[in-house]
């Protein structure tokens, strides 16, 4: 069991909303920033969201770009000028970038038609010589290369600045780098011992003929060698490289992070050292295999993920010595193994409880006892209900509790102080998921306890259809998410309607919420990766009108191979095998909308829930009655 002090820093405070929601007059900060552009001779300056190791969530001490803008939702890009500043962020922060964002910036719609991508943007204020300058640590090489190209087309020029600039703004104000305890991820939850898995990526290297691969991304260290930790909120990982060759194994970390049983665990078959010292490390372990290679070398070079970032790339010696490719560990673990998998659907069961158990409990507080509760207090409650379960570990992500207008935002975070009322007579949408042991757990769920308009159940009713149609769509082995995002969309789009975010994202065995390489949507690296058995993704079509109201259903599935008539070519056919486990809300549907096939499917479901859930309320009247009612048959 991991130590309590993770559950609190993985609890979603009122604290912490307070923070990311808080807006900040930039005008100093941007002053700031400026005069040592100007001392260094950068006209163009380019803050990303990520840290060095191109991490969704960060720890505080990485939010550069929330620090320069004001600005704080997950995506977005700051580029500042000696004039100007922009923000680029996407469909689902307009709303939230609107709010945040001061007079000194200029918010870049993207996706939008004729709204220039920041690169554009950026490419565009170089002419006459000028320097694009960014930290080489907080960029990937490919996005580097890219880039600096379209900036020499303009006659400009793209330039490292090794020192951070907005860290110097930041100043003795910016946090500390976090320094938590590492844990061991068991065998029982694993499923595959580290020494198997550090097997497994040296055949990889053989089959690519690689020097050796250096591991840049946060949760494929700690996926490889069974580690967990509590660096950065909601996300169980911890700060560390690696390099594996075929003749050793390295972890970059602060060895006062790793208690004993840590050590035991790593054994003598993996030298620990200071996690500053990689750059210096990967620069002397290539200058050195390229030295004693000579003219044998041939084509050998080493392997670094393409999300490696540019700083990596250059300590290694650039594209003449690094191959960049899609990361093998990134793939091997989007792929559970049985243990994994058995996990994902267990920790489903108790936390499809815990979130039937929150909506029995809302209910009740709303409409009998007349309660007046806001939206913090909804989510956590929530993650009180949550916490009595076994082998919670905390939250997943900050858990978007929102009503009536607050839930057509679609990454809304409440604020204590500011946020809305939950009001009993509007839509109620609730996104939330936790970490446990065994697993990881991400669910939405929309409600309304009252009355619903025509409008609202009818958009409910679409958004079902989509999420049950996805759910069962049969499809060849090779086919990506890319080809399926449609099938989730298709009923809302009959009627002219969309939603602006992916329909399913990855998700990680006691890890990162959002998991690559594989989702389903636009997004062109979408149609790179084929979905394969063993993955878990999430199906989350969802709809919204701004200023009025927001729905999103979405459950975990897990790829699986199924049964077909025929198999044309010769190709096993793959589907859906889902593990959420709560009610959908009656109030919303509208029945005329759904065929006899999907309310049956419907009615399968709920029953499901009901077997799988109930034992959890032999002492809860209340949440069994509400249980017993949301999954009567329609």
């Amino acid at each position: 069991m991991l130590p309590r002090l993770l559950r609190r820093t993985l609890h979603t405070s009122p604290v912490l909303r307070a923070i990311d929601m808080a807006k900040v007059d930039t005008t100093e900060r941007l002053a700031q920033l400026r005069q040592l552009m100007k001392e260094r001779n950068v006209h163009v300056y380019m803050v990303p969201s990520e840290d060095s190791h191109q991490s969704e969530y960060i720890a505080p001490c990485d939010a550069r770009r929330a620090y320069i803008s004001g600005f704080t939702g997950s995506a977005g890009y700051a580029v500042v000028t000696h004039e100007k500043a922009a923000l680029a962020t996407d469909g689902r922060y307009f709303n939230q970038a609107e709010k945040q964002l001061d007079g000194n910036w200029e918010l870049l719609r993207q996706g939008i038609q004729d709204v220039p991508t920041i690169q554009e943007w950026t490419a565009d204020q170089v002419e006459g010589g000028k320097v694009v300058g960014v930290d080489p640590s907080v960029v990937t090489a490919g996005d580097a290369r890219k880039l600096a190209e379209k900036i020499r087309k303009k006659g400009g020029e793209y330039k490292a600045i090794d020192e951070n600039l907005v860290d110097l703004v930041w100043g003795a104000e910016r946090p500390a780098r976090p320094s938590e305890k590492v844990i061991v991820q068991p065998l029982e939850y694993s499923g595959k011992s580290f020494d198997d898995k550090i097997d497994d990526l040296r055949k990889e290297l053989d089959k690519k003929k690689s020097l050796g691969f250096v591991v840049s991304m946060l949760d494929e260290t700690a996926w490889l060698f069974n580690l967990r930790g509590n660096d950065i909120p909601y996300n169980p990982v911890f700060f560390s490289y690696a390099v594996v060759t075929p003749t050793a194994v390295t972890l970059y970390v602060d060895e006062s992070k790793l208690p004993d049983d840590v050590k035991t665990h790593l054994s003598t078959k993996v030298t620990i050292r200071p996690y500053e010292a990689i750059f210096q490390d990967v620069t002397a372990l290539s200058r050195d295999a390229f030295e004693a290679a000579g003219d044998d070398q041939g084509q050998k070079k080493f392997l670094t993920s393409n999300r490696a970032s540019w700083a990596l790339n250059k300590a290694l010696g650039g594209r003449d010595k690094v191959e960049e490719a899609r990361s093998p560990i990134g793939d091997a673990k989007a792929v559970k193994n049985d243990v994994e998998l058995e996990g994902m659907r267990q920790c489903h069961i108790r936390d499809g409880a815990a979130i039937t158990e929150y909506f029995a409990w809302l209910e009740d507080q709303l409409l009998n006892k007349k309660a007046t509760l806001d939206e913090v207090d909804g989510a956590d409650k929530l993650e009180a209900i949550r916490q009595k379960h076994d082998r919670f570990m905390g939250l997943s992500f900050d858990t978007i509790s929102s009503t009536g207008p607050n839930a057509a935002v679609i990454h809304y975070k409440p604020e204590k102080g500011t946020c809305s009322i939950i009001d009993p007579k509007a839509i109620y949408l609730c996104d939330s998921g936790a970490q446990y042991h065994d697993g990881t757990t991400d669910t939405t769920r929309t409600v309304h306890f009252t009355d619903p308009t025509e409008m609202e159940k009818k958009a409910y009713t679409l958004v079902l259809k989509g999420n049950i149609a996805l759910e069962r769509v049969k499809f060849p082995k090779g086919t990506t998410g890319f080809a399926l995002d449609a099938v989730a969309r298709q009923f809302l789009w009959a009627e002219g309607l969309d939603y602006r975010h992916g329909t399913g994202h990855g998700v990680g065995s006691f890890l990162n919420v959002h998991e690559g390489p594989i989702g389903i949507g636009t997004r062109v690296q979408y149609s790179e990766v084929s979905l394969a058995v063993g993955n878990v993704i999430s199906d989350e079509p969802g709809y919204y009108e701004d200023g009025k109201f927001g729905i999103r259903i979405e459950n975990m599935v897990m790829v699986k191979e199924v049964e077909t008539n025929h198999k044309f070519g010769d190709k096993p056919y793959l589907g859906f095998e889902h593990v959420t486990l709560t009610p959908h809300c009656r109030k919303l549907v509208d029945m005329s909308l759904l065929t006899e096939d999907e309310k049956n499917f419907i009615n399968a479901y709920h029953q499901e829930v009901y077997d799988k859930t109930s034992r959890y309320f032999e002492n809860d009247s209340l949440t069994l009655d509400w249980l017993k009612r949301e999954t009567a048959p329609y």
